[in-house]
């Protein structure tokens, strides 16, 4: 997050780099930012597992897309609440995930917008039986993930759910049961 793309900033490309080089797990860079097309592949650059960006911010995303896999990491295209995904069907074959924001962008602890349930079945109808990650992201919790599992999605982020917690080892296990009792 950059405070300009959207209205809150985390951490500079120094520091994801440094988690990156210290990280015995893969990493997936989710960029909520304004000049994405060409920071993207920096992330790429330096081991990322997974670079997302948000169509939204880019003006060349399959070229972008295309980038990130040509670098070795999985290409990411994600959607704020509003975007709608058939503008972005023709980006199918450059992505390895679709990230459909179920919050807008910029702030953790938001409620989860079940009406962006629509939009996960229409993305995972258009991904078919195609080897592409359906990510969900924003207000995922014990309650929602069964509803975005139903959806479609099966792929989730769950920051505050377990951020939040007394417990972040238990909750992780607790949503992972709830999301593969769907």
């Amino acid at each position: 997050m950059d405070d300009i793309f959207v209205p809150n900033f985390t951490w500079d490309f120094s520091v994801a780099q440094e988690i990156i080089k210290g990280s015995p797990i893969p990493v997936d860079a989710h960029l909520m930012i304004a000049d994405v097309d060409r920071i993207a592949l920096d992330y790429a650059a330096i081991g990322t597992a997974s670079v997302t960006i948000h169509a939204e911010a880019s003006e060349t995303p399959r070229k972008t897309l295309q980038a990130i896999r040509a670098a070795g990491a999985r290409s990411g295209l994600a959607l704020k609440p509003g975007t709608d995904i058939s503008v972005y069907e023709d980006l199918v074959d450059v992505v390895d995930m679709f990230l459909i924001m179920t919050v807008e962008p910029g702030f953790g602890g938001q409620s989860f917008m079940k009406e962006m349930m629509e939009k996960v079945a229409r993305t995972r109808k258009l991904i078919g039986d195609r080897p592409i990650w359906l990510q969900v992201d924003g207000g995922i919790s014990i309650d929602t993930i069964a509803i975005a599992r139903e959806a479609g999605a099966d792929t989730f982020v769950a920051g505050s759910a377990v951020f939040n917690s007394a417990d972040p080892a238990e909750m992780v296990k607790m949503l992972r049961h709830r999301a593969a009792d769907v």
